[in-house]
């Protein structure tokens, strides 16, 4: 009875291997190993902790829980809090002016072009509040962190010659008034489209009857309207 206990305790043991074995490689497959896609993940949910708590009040701790990832493995990627801030200033930046690339303003006429770009701004910043609040975070810092960031500047360049291009085009037609700096012409873009959604809220609650302006088709008309008027001989 004993000998009968015993090689029964034997034979279960390869079966109890054998078991686990199995059991180990059917869970494989649902573990990833995607550092890119780990990577966007964070981002994501980090531009929006960022975007409402700033960089003082974001936690790596709800990031980490969201992400469903640990405090240890996002600094393995960014280093630290701050290094995660600064990608997500710079992957909100990139995407931006990204998109902007593809509008071809170059195939344009130059007044066309530049109410496109007028209304492309208008749209982008309605739809992304989060970036407009990094924006604001950042001022906040007094962009101790963007001026860290090479690559945030770079992409600034290319939007700023595509300003230059059609606003000469025009000059040299004789539609665009002379003596305008495309740095200027820029700024007059975002600080209208910018504020539009920064102070949505505030300016809905003092003027009532406006609350809706922010995304509504009459303010995108008319801040194209005042940009064009502003540069149009």
């Amino acid at each position: 009875m004993n000998e009968l206990v015993h090689s029964n305790k034997e034979t279960d043991k390869p079966t109890r291997r054998k078991a686990a074995t199995a059991g180990s490689a059917k869970a494989a497959p649902t573990r990833t190993n995607d550092p890119a896609r780990t990577m966007a993940g964070i981002l994501e949910v980090a531009t929006k902790e960022f975007a409402d708590k700033g960089l003082s009040g974001a936690r790596i701790d709800a990031i980490a829980e969201a992400t469903h990832t640990s405090k240890r493995m996002i600094y393995y990627y960014y280093g630290s809090k701050e290094g995660l801030y600064l990608a997500v200033l710079e992957e909100s930046y990139r995407r931006m002016r990204q998109i902007e690339g593809d509008l071809h303003l170059d195939d344009l006429e130059p007044e066309a072009a530049l109410r496109r770009l007028v209304e492309f701004t208008f749209d982008r910043h309605a739809d992304n509040e989060d970036f407009i609040r990094l924006v604001m975070n950042e001022n906040i810092q007094q962009g101790t962190f963007l001026a860290q960031s090479t690559s945030i500047q770079q992409l600034n360049v290319p939007a700023i010659e595509s300003i230059r291009r059609l606003y000469q085009r025009g000059v040299e037609q004789g539609v665009f008034r002379e003596g305008l700096d495309p740095v200027d012409i820029h700024a007059s873009i975002s600080a209208l489209t910018f504020f539009n959604v920064s102070n949505r809220h505030t300016f809905g609650l003092i003027f009532k009857d406006k609350a809706r302006s922010a995304q509504s088709a009459d303010r995108r008309a008319s801040i194209t309207d005042m940009v064009v008027r502003f540069v149009r001989k």
